[in-house]
């Protein structure tokens, strides 16, 4: 049976996953209305793998013999002033991400949750990528600046996305 406190934490982090799907899919919204389809449909991927994330939450939380309780999502923001804004509150919100899951970390290694831990190490590793991805994209940015052309070529490379895990 899982702990109830640990149980408390992974509903929060299911539902934290699914705000940013949503979150990610304003972004994608953003930038489909400012006419860059390949920011947006990176960001609609991102928004993709948010879910697959909490519904990985959602299933383990079953699995263990908890309860799956959902709540609220909140508005998210809509509009930003340029890419760079909108990258820098992606790095901004992986980075409160990674600390949630760090917690819930922490959190089951004291009360010697193995289960959890073990379960929990999946998503310690993909937010490194999510934070170095999402850092490196931050970066060409900044060094693109405000160069119309620079913004087309990333623009089409970040389009060329597949892969959702």
């Amino acid at each position: 049976m899982i702990n109830h406190k640990i149980e408390k934490m992974l509903n929060k982090q299911l539902n934290d996953e699914l705000y940013s799907s949503y979150y990610y899919l304003a972004m994608s919204a953003y930038f489909e209305n400012n006419a860059f389809e390949g920011f947006a449909k990176w960001m609609r991927m991102q928004s993709d793998e948010e879910r697959v994330h909490a519904m990985k939450i959602y299933d383990f939380i079953h699995q263990v013999g908890g309860k799956v309780k959902l709540t609220t999502i909140k508005t998210p923001q809509t509009e930003w002033a340029n890419p760079i804004a909108v990258f820098k509150d992606t790095y901004k919100h992986e980075c409160e991400v990674t600390k949630s899951i760090n917690t819930i970390v922490d959190t089951a290694l004291n009360i010697k949750d193995h289960a959890t831990n073990n379960f929990m190490q999946w998503f310690i590793s993909e937010q490194v990528e999510e934070e170095a991805t999402t850092q490196r994209l931050l970066d060409q940015l900044k060094f693109i600046g405000a160069d119309k052309k620079g913004l087309f070529m990333l623009d089409r490379e970040i389009g060329q996305r597949t892969v959702i895990t």
